[in-house]
């Protein structure tokens, strides 16, 4: 009987310690991923920071290419595509949009009639956006597909895909 007792104590003993060494473990563990959520959440505020600083640069060195493009066609020695290029940048430097005043479905118009394809809704959305059209909402590009399955002006040619429809409206005898 004392044997089984010392049997079950060395046993109960044996359980003890490794339970206390997983404890340990699993404590260091936590510890060590609490330290890596620090470090991500550090990486990706950097990151940000540098996309941002990224894009400001990228707009700068825009600007100061459209800058000498401007002056280079007030001094008179551009050719005709410089001053098309030329005026469109003075438009986007006083603010103002290539699209003003025109509505989704007129503005993609002008863009599908440009690039002479189809295009994702996707592409029509950047395009836009590119060209200095506000477009608000949370999902900006279902609402232009959207408008644009609703226009006669356009065809459907793929998932969220549109292209100028060349079909003549029907006209109805009044």
């Amino acid at each position: 009987m004392e044997n089984q007792n010392d049997e079950l104590e060395d046993i109960t003993g044996g359980l003890e310690q490794r339970i206390s060494a997983y404890e340990r473990k699993r404590k260091d563990l936590q510890k060590r991923r609490e330290q890596l959520d620090e470090e991500i959440s550090s990486v990706e505020k950097y990151l940000e920071l540098a996309k941002t600083l990224y894009r400001l640069e990228a707009d700068k060195a825009k600007l100061a290419s459209l800058s000498i493009q401007i002056a280079s066609h007030e001094k008179g020695n551009v050719s005709a595509s410089d001053i098309d290029v030329a005026t469109k940048s003075r438009e986007i430097l006083l603010g103002r949009s290539k699209y003003v005043g025109r509505s989704v479905p007129d503005a993609v118009y002008m863009v599908l009639q440009e690039v002479g394809r189809p295009l994702h809704a996707k592409d029509l959305y950047q395009r836009l956006k590119e060209g200095g059209m506000p477009i608000r909402g949370k999902t900006p590009v279902t609402s232009i597909a959207t408008s644009l399955k609703r226009d006669s002006r356009f065809r459907k040619v793929g998932p969220n895909t549109f292209e100028v429809s060349h079909e003549k409206p029907i006209t109805k005898a009044v």
